[in-house]
């Protein structure tokens, strides 16, 4: 199973999201990291409910083996399945139930019920103990607490 850092949190939403800083350390903890991603007017800018922090091409490129792109506008869609040069792991969703991604994971919304080899998205709001042999069958888990949940299903 995968670890995915939701937006590059650690211990918990805060102050440090979609900032490549903060990126960068959470995949030297060799956790994966979902960003959320706009292309406007020409520039690619992570940050959840507007393009806030810039990053280019070559950071993203960089990047893209650990990189789950959540593309926030149409632009950014568009740019990301056009690059036939690099294969970059993204999607778009708002509340929909289920989201496949460009390299054809099931991306679950909370608390939707899981499919085996699905991503289980923010399970820190709906996981209960009796739900962790459902978990273990995901491909990933994305979390604000990645450190916790690599905790407690045992990760390498």
């Amino acid at each position: 199973m995968r670890i995915i850092s939701h937006r590059g949190n650690l211990y918990g939403p805060g102050n440090n999201e979609n900032i490549p800083k903060f990126i960068d350390i959470c995949l030297e903890y060799n956790f994966d990291c979902e960003i959320d991603l706009w292309y406007q007017f020409g520039r690619l800018k992570l940050g959840h409910d507007a393009g806030e922090n810039e990053i280019d091409m070559s950071w993203l490129s960089a990047r893209k083996d650990y990189l789950w792109v959540h593309c926030k506008n149409s632009d950014a869609i568009s740019l990301l399945s056009s690059h036939s040069e690099n294969t970059f792991n993204f999607f778009w969703h708002e509340q929909d139930a289920y989201t496949l991604t460009s390299n054809s994971k099931l991306w679950t919304y909370p608390g939707k019920k899981l499919i085996p080899d699905s991503v289980a998205v923010l399970p820190e709001l709906w996981f209960e103990e009796s739900m962790e042999s459902e978990v273990m069958k995901c491909h990933a888990v994305c979390t604000d607490f990645p450190f916790r949940f690599k905790e407690l299903f045992k990760v390498n």
